[in-house]
């Protein structure tokens, strides 16, 4: 037989998935559970494919089968399209495999013509129902296939409502929608240029087109993004006779969830209306009522829905979202599946299924969406208050979580403002490592420029703030400080909100409620816990940040950036006199004065580790982004170093690159200066002698890691520097101390002569970020220009510095594993890169055999519970 493109409900189970979308699979598997089902057909994703490949047509073959398939529906239900005597009427739904908000709305009462509406006015002794009917489909075909806008048949509806004098669409008599539905059709010609279609069975193919053409539209390729949901798959169509809960009060249609799917409480919840059809329940006709009310209206429909809320929930051992109606007293489902929940709820549910011995302690793990933790660890906005309001822009939402406070322009002005006890939302063109301490002083940070791995969003995340980032609508005047966005004025003082969320901005207070870590919380992790293998560290600068990634269940720190530590006012100064040296004794000098305060930093990071591993990155950034760009502090300096002011300026004019991430940083810093590598070792090892004296249960081997490296040799030059002077200083301690000293991989040459660099590294950690960077020749901080076009013409589905690139980036992975553990049995490896804490970059970590993942303090739980995921799909 030629390819198979329509299935009957009858033929199809809830495993065909891929193949049915996920309506429907769920109404097969409804059908063969004996479930109360208005019986139909679905073609197939596939077909959808097929579709986009055929230059968006659908070919002959698949039209046949769809005609076939229409006359078994006809033999199935004893009606007909067209039938003068017993005509069929159809609704169209599309069905993803993944639920997405966003695709094509549905169509009811397909198969409606003048005769028909006559023959079923007839049937029915209603022809208000029937006309009503006729008007909704032609208004619905308009708007989804046709795309002639709602609103020109809101505006006949209300034109028709004010001549009448009336207030509500249910007002309207049967000659009056009758009427309204000759003026829908005039409409449609004007608009269109032709009739509107009377033979069903082109309004169906009609149909067809419009779901499969939907799922190319800009909603739905922006929440697939989102949502990592491949272009590739296509969605299904889902065609179903029609129930009717509109033919007067002994009918009706609701939705209902088996459990609260805001709390997880097991408790059936939901709404129901009489008289009236699914999608379409007119905005302020009047209210649903609470689904407990459908008791009274219809006790034998209510009572078989309660048993099948109850056959549904254990068979798919899961909370159900259930759609049906009711026709003349008797219930129909029409479309079931898992209910999206909060994240508090997954958590409840998860337990809750546990205890009720329906799911495994493992099944409960992996039910759980990770990214979904991020809700709970975040204050988030207030629900009521957050629906009424209207977005004025959209950035990316770049680390989560919800923020509202004044505008300021600057790090200096959010520092201020906030010891004054105002709240702040830092607003930049994007921000740079000197804005660290005002991005600390504020409740969110709001980027122009910049991805999702900018330098705000790295530093937003690794504190737990809240950041929209690349908000390229906002037309920025810093000096002036002010911005334009959405045709209005900000400046320095309004109130701003934003969320981290989804990236969406609004004007004015929108109130906030803290986040809160509920019990379930702990004995997921717990599970999480029990059955992961790769171990998982934190990405932290600061004792505080460490703290808390413990707190969140962090085994060691992957990453601390050292040059976080150099902004401080007091540092800042000694590390410029530090580069603007002539001699490498008044380097040393300099340096010297920050050793202490280095070596304190480490202390600090050790107590809060508490004998946990630690990895110390080396100065990693150009030393241009260390000077001076103010004159007041230029002539500080100046003053300081006994130096003229234009000497300042001619040095800091000598360190400018014309590429700085490919340029002076990184080892090569410690290969021109080894001088800072020393004080750095010397601050490392210090911290570590003391430390281990205070605690002599713990074990403290500090790890040093020496960044950007290309070369073995290069390696070697520099490990030289750090083994001569730890073994110094453990010397005159006359202490016994281990120390490792490793290297990140990110840049390709490194990974692809890895077997070299593995006779004198100790450890592997991936730069995910860099090595992304280098590997596409993308700059993520310029990314962002071009990435929309490329997820405009289908080159990218995502963006790879948010999702790891598992086939080329992942691929020089796979080749420095494989080079570098059989020359070094003890190397171990991580990752430290921001992929660490997105839930598919853990599972590919998982099955290439690193030993840990390293991410931001509040992401550790989404990577436990992922790494605990990828373990149990794994195993």
């Amino acid at each position: 037989m030629a390819n198979k493109w329509v299935y009957l409900f009858t033929e199809g189970n809830a495993n065909m998935r891929e193949l049915l979308g996920g309506k429907g699979a769920n109404l097969a598997e409804m059908t063969g559970l004996g479930l109360p089902v208005p019986q139909g057909f679905t073609i197939t994703t596939e077909a959808c494919t097929q579709y986009y490949e055929d230059g968006k047509e659908i070919n002959a073959e698949i039209q046949a089968q769809i005609n076939e398939y229409i006359e078994k529906m006809e033999e199935i239900t004893g009606k007909k399209f067209g039938d003068k005597e017993n005509p069929l009427l159809v609704s169209v739904r599309s069905g993803a495999r993944a639920s997405m908000p966003g695709m094509m709305d549905t169509i009811l009462n397909l198969g409606l013509n003048e005769d028909v509406v006559e023959v079923i006015a007839k049937k029915s002794n209603n022809p208000r129902w029937a006309w009503d009917c006729y008007r909704r489909f032609i208004q619905m075909y308009s708007d989804v296939v046709m795309e002639v806008g709602k609103k020109y048949f809101e505006e006949l509806i209300d034109k028709m409502k004010a001549e009448r004098g009336v207030t509500y669409d249910v007002e309207l008599t049967a000659d009056d929608l009758k009427e309204l539905a000759g003026q829908f059709k005039a409409e449609y010609k004007e608009k269109i240029g032709q009739d509107f279609p009377d033979d069903p069975k082109e309004q169906l193919m009609g149909a067809v087109k419009a779901v499969f053409r939907s799922w190319d539209n800009p909603r739905a390729n922006v929440y697939r993004r989102d949502n990592d949901i491949p272009y590739s798959w296509g969605t299904a169509v889902n065609v179903q006779s029609m129930a009717f809960g509109n033919m007067g009060d002994d009918c009706g249609t609701g939705v209902a969830f088996t459990r609260d799917p805001a709390t997880g409480e097991k408790k059936l919840m939901g709404e129901f209306l009489i008289n009236a059809q699914g999608e379409d329940v007119v905005a302020g006709v009047r209210t649903p009522m609470p689904i407990a009310k459908m008791a009274e209206e219809f006790p034998e429909a209510f009572e078989q829905f309660q048993n099948v809320c109850q056959t549904l929930e254990n068979h798919y051992r899961d909370m159900q979202d259930m759609e049906f109606t009711v026709e003349n007293k008797k219930l129909y489902m029409l479309q079931t599946r898992n209910g999206k929940r909060t994240a508090q709820a997954a958590l409840k549910i998860a337990c809750d299924l546990v205890d009720e011995g329906m799911r495994t302690e493992e099944e409960a793990v992996a039910m759980i969406d990770p990214r979904n933790l991020d809700t709970l660890l975040h204050p988030q906005f207030d629900a009521a208050a957050l629906k009424a309001a209207t977005p004025i822009g959209k950035g990316l939402g770049a680390s989560p979580g919800a923020a509202c406070g004044k505008i300021v322009f600057t790090a200096e002005d959010a520092e201020n403002w906030n010891a004054n006890g105002e709240k702040v939302v830092l607003v930049r063109l994007e921000t740079s490592p000197e804005d660290i301490t005002g991005m600390k002083a504020s409740q969110g940070i709001l980027t122009v420029r910049g991805g999702m791995t900018s330098h705000a969003a790295v530093v937003a995340r690794g504190m737990g703030t809240c950041c929209v980032s690349g908000c390229g609508d906002i037309a920025m005047d810093e000096a002036n400080k002010k911005f334009t966005l959405a045709g209005k004025e900000f400046h320095e003082g309004d109130y701003i909100s934003i969320d981290g969320s989804t990236g969406n901005i609004y004007d004015g207070v929108i109130p906030t409620v803290d986040a809160t870590i509920a019990g379930e919380f702990g004995r997921i992790m717990a599970w999480a816990d029990k059955y992961r293998t790769l171990k998982v560290r934190t990405n932290a600068d600061t004792p505080a940040d460490a703290k808390k990634a413990r707190e969140l269940g962090a085994e060691g720190i992957g990453l601390c950036r050292t040059e976080h530590m150099f902004f401080e006012e007091d540092r800042i100064a000694a590390f410029r006199e530090m580069i603007c040296s002539d001699t490498v004794e008044e380097r040393e000098a300099a340096l010297n004065k920050i050793l202490p305060y280095q070596q304190g930093d480490f202390e600090a990071l050790y107590e809060a580790l508490e004998g946990n591993p630690v990895t110390i990155r080396f100065l990693d950034p150009p030393l241009h982004e260390f000077v001076p760009t103010e004159e007041a502090d230029i002539e500080k300096l100046a003053a300081a170093q006994g130096k003229s002011v234009e000497d300042i300026k001619t040095i800091i004019a000598s360190l400018h690159e014309f590429n700085p991430m490919m340029g002076h940083r990184g080892c090569r810093l410690a290969v021109t200066y080894p001088e800072i590598a020393k004080m750095q070792t010397k601050a490392v090892i210090r911290a570590a002698i003391n430390v281990q004296k205070a605690h002599a249960d713990w074990t403290v081997e500090p790890e040093i890691m020496i960044p950007l490296v290309c070369d073995v040799k290069e390696l070697k030059f520099v490990k030289k520097v750090v083994v001569e002077t730890a073994d110094a200083e453990i010397a005159a301690a006359g202490i016994d101390l281990k120390y490792e000293v490793g290297t990140m991989i990110e840049i390709p040459r490194a990974a692809l002569t890895a077997d070299e660099i593995a006779t004198e590294a100790d450890f592997f950690c991936f730069g995910t970020n860099d090595l992304t960077q280098m590997t596409y020749g993308f700059s993520r901080d310029d990314a962002g220009k071009f990435l929309n076009a490329y997820y405009d013409a289908k080159i990218f589905e995502n963006d790879p510095f948010a999702k790891l690139d598992q086939t080329g980036v992942g691929k020089l992975m796979e080749t420095a594993i494989k080079l570098g553990k059989p020359v070094n049995n003890k190397l171990h490896v991580g990752i430290c890169g921001e992929h660490g804490g997105d839930p598919s970059s853990v599972e590919f970590c998982h099955k290439i055999g690193l030993d840990y993942v390293s991410c931001s303090p509040f992401r550790v739980p989404i990577a436990r519970l992922a790494a605990a995921q990828a373990a149990i799909a794994n195993k």
